[in-house]
Parts: C-alpha cells; structure tokens; sequence
C-alpha cells in the first residue's frame, strides 16, 4: 500500500530523488566502488515505485537524472562553471521515461506477471536514456552504469560479448531484482528467477565466449612529460620534455613510442624543423613515433587535433584527425547561441575541425620480424564512443591507441574516469589498448581488459616501456555490434504494442439509453 504523502514527506523526496540519483557516482573511479553498482539505483527505485502519481515519478526521474549528472560530471565545472547546471538539467529529461516505467511496473504491489516484465522492460528503458545521451551533441557516452566494471574480470567477458550495453542491462536487472526482494514479497519468484539468470548467463559467457588468441608481443613506451605551465611558449616546452624522455628508450628494442594529445602544437608542414627533429628521434629510438599535432593546418583552414605517425624519414603520411569533438571544450554547439558559454568557463574560443574518416596506420617493420602491425588511433574522448573502436577493429587495427589530455581536471575525478574506458575498448574488441596521456593516468589494457604493467599516475613525468600482447580473432561483439540495445528497443515497443492493442480490445462501456420524459398526470 503506498502511503499518504503529507506536505512534510514532498519537502524530503526532492532533495532525496537527486541524492538518490547521485549514488552510482560512486561506482566510478575515482572511488571505484565497483561491487556498489549492483545496488547503486535501489533507493531511487524505491523512490520512484512510491510516487503518488505519474507527474511525481516524472520529476523525481528528472531530478535523478540531474543528480547523475552533476555527480559523474562534477569535475567540468572549472570548464563550465554554472553553465553544467542547465547542461544536467537538460540530459535528466532523458531518465523520465525510465522513472514512470519504474513506477507502473514495480509501484504498488504487481502481481508475478507485472514483476517479470519489470526485470525486462526497467534495464530496457535505462538501456534506453543511455542510448540517447550517447550522442556526441549531448556530451557522448561518458558515465555509461556498465563502464563501472572495468576491472572485473567476469563483466569485461560480458562485454566481449554484447559491449558495455550487456553489462548496464545486467547491472540494472540486478537492481531491479532487489527492489522486488526488498518491497514487493510476493514477487521474491520473478528476482529470484532474474537473478539466477543473470548469474546462469554471466557463467555461460565465461565458460563458452572466445578469448583472443594470442598473436606475438609488441614493445611500446608510453611518454608522459606532466604538466607544462601555460605560457606563450607552452607547446615547444611541452614539445622538448617529450624529446628529452624519448632519448633514453634508445637500445631498449622498442616498436612503437606514443606521446599525448597536443603533444605537437604546430602544423609539422609548417614547422619542417619540428617534423627533422620527430624524425631524428625516431632514428635514434630506433622506432616510429605516434605524435599528436593540434594545430592549424597548412593545407586547409582550421584547427584540427590529428594523430601523426612519425618514421627516421619524417612523417609516413599516415595522418588521423579527431572526428567527435568534446562540446563546448572543443568547439561550441550553435555559437550563435551559446558563444557566451566562453565568457563564463573555459568553452572554445574557436571551434575545431572535424576529421572525415576512421584510419588505420601501418606499422612499420618489426625488430622481430613478427606478423605486420596496423595501428588504430582515437583522440580523447572518443575513446569513449564503442562504434568508433569497433570500427578500426573491423577495419584491422591490430592494437587501440588514445592519445589523450586531462590537464585541465588534473585533481579531479576525470583522469582516472577517462583512463578506466580503456579496458572495455579493449575487451569489446579483442585488442589491446594503449591510453596515453600529457598528464596521466596513463594504462595500458591487454585484449581480454586485462592490465599490462602499471598505470602512469598523474604525478608521473616519465617514459615506460610495456610488453603488449597482441592477438587475432574476432569477439562476438565485433561481429554483431549493439544487438543488446536492438532487444532492448525490440523489448519495449512490443510492450508498448501490447497495450495499444489491450486498450483497443478492451469494450468500451454501455451508453445508457435515455430515460423516458416523466409522465404528466392530469389535474382537475
């Protein structure tokens, strides 16, 4: 029975729903508790299953949403001051349709029926407002509930399998299952029933799904400079303590030296005596290196962020130029309208350009002699996107590399958040990762997600050098891509084509038929 709501009990749910909202925050780096996403959306559903209508459930979804945001994304507020509030309140729309589906399925208390639609339909409408914000104009999908289990080894096989898409569904399911044990006794059956399932089908994945086969090992450093104070002679700065790192992995047999994102601040056309100086380097290394270049191009106008392969003979012409950009930190979604976001935070002053296609780079010869190597490189927070990973795999990238930049969120919560993508990159495809950054942290992930030697902290200014395992094959969800967010569509609207047909079938009530006029009597 749900109770009578007083004037008190509306004061505390508001504040509540966002607190509520705010909780599988935690599950995140940096407190990386990972085990408290399987509980983590509980008291949010309780929540919401009590509303005393429709309208309420709306807006206790939409708070939560906002909460969700704020807390995942707290760290942007040096870059977007108060302009992140009205960001999070747009994007807690998206958890509206998820909160009234959680009130009609689990409010009251459902019969065994409502409660096993419950544990399909409720991870299907989550699946779903993940789905929508995973769009690059609304920030991409970063805070992805399954991207809180990049270190368990069981959920990074699941992603293998369906990408980070099964682990949310999986971990919403779980959720779900424990709201019906804890409000709802006579649905302990349905839970029960999910939860073994879930276990049944994480067990089945873990057994039967492919591991990548393994396929030689490649030598890579990772060079990370830290920090250079902002300055007018900032980037050459940033550019000498790349070199002076570079110059003692000479005689360590490497293959491949990756620096960071804008680890090159000028166009290396422009600058031939930056390319006669990346290309001695290389020499003295004995291998290429992979450069980041943000700058303005010489042979076309704009400023692009490109990931440059760099050989003894200079630049190999192999040339990658970021197609997603960081709203607002790249460029300004319609200027016209939002350029004052600039005077405010740390937004654009101009905006940059998008490259047009993935690429994939081939590796120059090995010291080994092994098979050929093809690179598959992605800027910053593409590493974020699945479809763009799954893409250079498909196209044959043999190894995943993210040249990325976290300086400006240096204490925050965001270089870790970022670095931890890496392993479910890395796990969804079958190939290892390698996540570089200017600052830190910097990791490097095996095929399976597995960790390879020991991250680059941010207080690190140093080069490490890294046996990264190789492999081939392809995972099932290479093959098959977002088929876990298809069902999840398919899910809801036969639901939602079961009810427009049970409204139509259902006979509309008697019209009465009118009363006869009262009959006059005669008076004499």
């Amino acid at each position: 029975m749900i109770p009578k709501h007083d004037g008190w009990s509306r004061r505390w749910r508001a504040p509540a729903a966002v607190a509520a909202g705010a909780l599988p925050a935690l599950a995140f780096p940096a407190p990386a508790l990972w085990w408290f996403a399987y509980a983590a959306l509980v008291p949010w559903m309780l929540l919401l299953r009590s509303a005393p209508g429709g309208r309420r459930a709306a807006l206790e979804g939409w708070l939560g949403g906002v909460g969700f945001i704020l807390a995942v994304h707290h760290w942007l507020l040096p870059s977007l001051h108060v302009f992140l509030v009205p960001v999070a309140a747009l994007l807690g729309v998206l958890w509206i349709p998820w909160a009234l589906l959680v009130r009609r399925l689990l409010g009251g208390r459902p019969s065994a029926g409502r409660a096993a639609c419950a544990m399909v339909l409720v991870p299907a409408g989550w699946l779903l407002s993940e789905l929508v914000r995973s769009w690059q104009g609304l920030g991409g999908p970063w805070g992805l509930l399954g991207a809180s289990q990049w270190q368990v080894p069981p959920a990074l096989r699941l992603a293998s399998v369906g990408g980070v898409w099964l682990i949310s569904l999986l971990l919403v399911a779980v959720n779900c299952a424990l709201v019906l044990l804890v409000a709802v006794p006579g649905a302990r059956v349905p839970a029960v029933a999910g939860l073994t399932g879930c276990a049944l089908l994480t067990g089945a994945v873990w057994v039967w799904a492919a591991r990548p086969a393994e396929a030689g090992v490649l030598r890579v450093a990772v060079v990370q400079p830290g920090p250079v104070p902002d300055g007018p002679d900032s980037a050459e700065r940033r550019f000498a303590a790349g070199e002076r790192l570079t110059r003692p992995l000479s005689g360590q047999r490497v293959d491949l030296v990756v620096w960071g994102e804008s680890s090159v601040g000028e166009d290396l056309a422009a600058r031939p005596d930056l390319a006669r100086r990346l290309a001695a380097l290389s020499a003295e290394v004995g291998a290429p290196l992979l450069v980041n270049v943000d700058a303005r191009r010489a042979d076309r106008p704009g400023i692009y962020k490109s990931a440059v392969l760099v050989g003894p003979g200079g630049p190999t012409g192999d040339r990658y130029d970021k197609m997603r950009l960081v709203p607002f930190g790249e460029y300004v979604p319609a200027r016209a309208l939002l350029g004052w976001a600039t005077s405010v935070g740390r937004a654009a002053g101009e905006d940059r350009m998008q490259g047009d296609a993935p690429v994939v780079m081939d590796l120059p010869g090995r010291r080994d002699g092994g098979t050929a190597v093809r690179l598959g490189p992605l800027v910053c927070f593409e590493s974020a996107f699945p479809d763009m990973s799954r893409r250079l795999t498909r196209d044959g990238a043999s190894l995943l590399i993210a040249q990325s930049a976290t300086s400006t969120f240096q204490e925050s919560w965001a270089p870790a958040q970022h670095a931890s993508l890496a392993a479910l990159r890395a796990a969804e495809n079958g190939r290892p990762m390698v996540h570089a950054t200017l600052t830190g942290v910097s990791v490097v992930n095996g095929p399976s997600g597995e960790p390879i030697g020991s991250p680059l902290p941010t207080s690190a200014r140093t080069a490490e050098v890294y046996e990264v395992p190789l492999a081939r094959g392809s995972t099932l969800y290479v093959r098959f891509g977002d088929w876990p967010v298809t069902a999840a569509l398919a899910a809801l609207a036969f639901a939602c084509g079961a009810v427009g047909a049970r409204s139509l079938r259902r006979p509309s009530p008697p019209v009465p038929e009118p009363s006869s006029p009262p009959a006059r009597t005669a008076r004499g």
